[in-house]
């Protein structure tokens, strides 16, 4: 999501591919998983609480509220990834990048989590052999990095349990470059719940 290029790409597109001509990547999809990552939150969110004797939780809040670029370890990856939208680009249109959609998370281990992250890949599928790249928390690390959104609270997650919910994007009105993202996930698990917009 870090630097959203597709409104640039469909500018581009429309501006100078002609009749029968080909695109590279020609295709992109969007995915979002789970990770543990307490040591960072703590690090940058939770701190706020008392820095250096000051509560200021307050500024916490909204510093929770920001989705942070980063890169993240891929051991720190609890569930599978859902995918959540593929755009063809030889078709997509603005309009096409507001959306919202369902999603589901399977645990691949007890576990904490976190945090929700968002990555994406492109495919060259018009290439004599189709190949692409992700650039998820379980590739080689990219320029994109990976976008996270930090829960206000954590969930302890068993095997196979599921979080689920819906995801949402809008390209922002003040920025073309960025998107405005809404995600409300639900959990209900052996030792604990969550219910987060």
């Amino acid at each position: 999501l870090f630097e959203s290029m597709l409104s640039t790409v469909i500018y581009a597109r429309d501006k100078w591919l002609k009749p029968g001509g080909l695109m590279f990547p020609d295709s992109a999809s969007i995915f979002l998983t789970a990770i543990e990552d307490r040591v960072y939150k703590n690090d940058k969110i939770l701190w706020w609480n008392n820095v250096y004797g000051f509560n200021m939780s307050a500024v916490g809040k909204v510093a929770l509220l920001e989705p942070i670029v980063d890169l993240v370890d891929k051991k720190n990856v609890v569930t599978t990834s859902s995918r959540l939208k593929t755009f063809d680009l030889y078709k997509v249109k603005v309009e096409d990048m507001t959306f919202t959609v369902p999603f589901s998370l399977q645990a691949r281990r007890p576990d904490y989590v976190h945090a929700l992250v968002v990555f994406f890949s492109v495919e060259f599928l018009s290439c004599h052999t189709p190949t692409g790249f992700s650039t998820g928390p379980e590739t080689l690390f990219t320029h994109w990095k990976q976008t996270i959104f930090y829960l206000r609270d954590f969930i302890m997650i068993q095997q196979n349990e599921e979080i689920s919910g819906h995801f949402s994007a809008k390209p922002n009105l003040k920025s073309r470059r960025d998107l405005d993202v809404r995600i409300v996930a639900s959990f209900q698990g052996k030792l604990g719940t969550l219910q987060e917009d």
